[in-house]
Formats: C-alpha cells, sequence, structure tokens
C-alpha cells in the first residue's frame, strides 16, 4: 500500500486564502479591462461623428491603450509579491 498525504488544515486554509487572493486580484484586473473596453467602444461611436472627435478619440485611445498596460502591469506584479509573501519565497 502507497502512503497517502493528507494536508493538514493549516496548510489547508493557507492555500484558500491564496486562491482568494488570487481570484480578487484576477477580478479587479477583469474589471479594469472590462471598463477600458467600454470606454473605447464609446469612443468608436462618437469616431464615426467628426472628424475632430476623431484625432481626439485617436489621442484618448493610445492614452487609454497605455494605462491599461501599466496598470496591468501592476496588478500582475502585486500579485507576485502577494504570492511570494504568502509562500515566503524571500
Amino acid at each position: 500500500m502507497g502512503l497517502i498525504l493528507i494536508p493538514s488544515t493549516a496548510r489547508r486554509k493557507n492555500m484558500t486564502k491564496l486562491i482568494k487572493l488570487i481570484q480578487r486580484r484576477i477580478n479587479g484586473l477583469i474589471a479594469s479591462l472590462i471598463i477600458s473596453g467600454i470606454i473605447m467602444l464609446m469612443l468608436a461611436v462618437l469616431i464615426v461623428w467628426s472628424p475632430l472627435i476623431l484625432q481626439l478619440a485617436v489621442g484618448l485611445f493610445i492614452v487609454i491603450f497605455a494605462y491599461m498596460l501599466f496598470f496591468s502591469a501592476y496588478k500582475v506584479w502585486a500579485l507576485k509579491k502577494e504570492i511570494e509573501e504568502h509562500l515566503k519565497l524571500k
């Protein structure tokens, strides 16, 4: 017969906390991306109406896209720090 390893309740609670933390961080990232997508969709509708708005919308699109990339990078970095702290890697 093989040895069956059953995780202790403390280890199970720690893993549950880690999974909940990861879920919260990912949900925040998803919400940010959805909001950015909605703003870009509204800009797409405005682009159709006027050439001046087209220039403004293209500039705003670039700013929103840059913000989305920076925010996503920050969320991934924060998640990495939380995992390292939780697992005591550093």
